[in-house]
């Protein structure tokens, strides 16, 4: 077999002529049958100057026009509704609510986006969420009004707030199983609760009014009267600040909208969130099968929940307390009595004594000494005063119904006794 000189095959190849001159195509290799050998010299030719320089010179690459500003696609901060369809989280939420088929899944969806994810007020809860706020605080207050009807103001506030609070809704979101996602965006399954850490997310409209003496409350503390804690102040009790304040402390965050002026920024953005939902269900339930159903609702998932009314109370005073309130009710003076004791030489002794009024016992409790004792017995006949139920009584909104009974006035005692 004759060999092949490598060297003079690649001088006559880069001193050869073409035969035409190279085309304006984008094609720099010339597709020819060659050996294996002479591929890469043969596109070592086409990559060197074959061609005049008028040739190369007319040659331009065209580049590929560029779409305008305008038409390019924004993303969405949440998911479209459309998608909510198709969504088995979304599905498997609706069910295990057991929710009424009149409300579709793109309400629900929508219940699911924080006004901190999306500003838009079509596309967020904010407005379901503050129906629902209205709703679960009125069946709230009238159903610890007609069953304490005896609970001080202080009480009868910290059980709103544990009924109906952000700590409560929040722990009822996670019991329905409501998961969040880790940041909202459009790819965002719309099953999940979307809100954003980055912003600060925004309090639901209260009523009350902004005190003029809010900041030196907030600065020096000052003690606030039970009367103008109901006058001034929100349906738990608590101060509302003004707007303000808060948004020059923190001008460099971002707050959802421009309407949200009398809003608050809240510091909690998750268990706000899921209370939002709440609400928001509440409100959707209310806006698609009615006032009946709602309260239906907030019965179901929100007053059968127990809470503890007797650890809410704090008495400075008890005994004393407890003089007045038999002086106002005509009762006789208070007397504590021995019941019984055990080890009173020892280390640990207990003693049981009785508050007794006349002839009618009112109340009895234990302590190490006698003086805890009594203490314990006045705090347990004040707490057997206050928690007085009337039983299961109806309800103001129980009158609502066409065919309701004509309403029975509730039993409203004259009040708490002030020390």
């Amino acid at each position: 077999m004759k060999r092949i000189r490598l060297d003079r095959l690649s001088s006559q190849l880069l001193s050869s002529t073409p035969t035409r001159p190279a085309s304006n195509s984008t094609r720099l290799c010339r597709t020819t049958r060659t050996s294996r050998l002479q591929t890469p010299l043969a596109c070592q030719r086409r990559w060197q100057a074959t061609a005049s320089e008028a040739v190369l010179e007319d040659f331009k690459y065209e580049e590929p026009p560029e779409e305008p500003t305008e038409s390019r696609r924004i993303p969405l901060p949440s998911p479209p509704p459309e998608r909510a369809v198709y969504s088995a989280k979304l599905a498997a939420l609706h069910a295990r609510l057991s929710l009424s088929s009149k409300i579709p899944l793109q309400t629900l969806a929508r219940a699911l986006i924080d006004p901190s994810a999306d500003a838009n007020p079509r596309f967020n809860n904010a407005n379901l969420a503050f129906v629902g706020a209205a709703l679960l605080q009125y069946h709230t207050s009238e159903f610890l009004v007609t069953r304490y009807p005896r609970l001080p103001m202080a009480i009868l506030f910290a059980a709103m707030k544990g009924y109906s609070g952000v700590p409560a809704l929040y722990q009822i979101a996670r019991a329905w199983g409501v998961e969040a996602a880790a940041a909202p965006g459009e790819e965002v399954d719309p099953g999940l609760l979307q809100f954003s850490q980055d912003k600060p997310t925004v309090m639901m409209n209260k009523w009350g009014y902004v005190r003029a003496e809010s900041k030196e409350l907030q600065k020096y503390k000052w003690r606030r009267g039970m009367s103008s804690r109901v006058l001034y102040d929100d349906a738990f009790g608590e101060m509302i600040t003004k707007p303000k304040e808060q948004e020059e402390e923190k001008a460099e965050l971002e707050v959802s909208d421009a309407r949200n002026t009398k809003n608050l920024i809240v510091e909690d953005l998750a268990k706000n969130a899921h209370a939002n939902f709440v609400r928001a269900v509440m409100g959707a339930i209310y806006l698609y099968c009615g006032r009946d159903t709602a309260k239906s609702f907030v019965k179901a998932h929100v007053l059968s929940r127990k809470l503890d009314l007797e650890n809410l109370f704090e008495f400075k005073l008890p005994t004393r307390e407890l003089a007045r309130l038999c002086a106002r009710e005509n009762f006789e003076e208070p007397v504590a009595r021995l019941l019984s004791e055990t080890g009173r030489l020892s280390r640990t002794p207990v003693y049981v004594v009785g508050i007794y009024s006349g002839r009618d016992k009112l109340g009895e409790g234990a302590g190490p000494s006698l003086d805890a004792a009594r203490t314990s017995a006045a705090i347990n006949t004040l707490k057997s005063w206050y928690l007085y139920s009337p039983g299961d009584v109806g309800v103001p909104s129980d009158t609502f119904a066409e065919d309701a009974a004509p309403w029975k006035p509730a039993y409203v005692d004259i009040g708490e006794i002030i020390s």
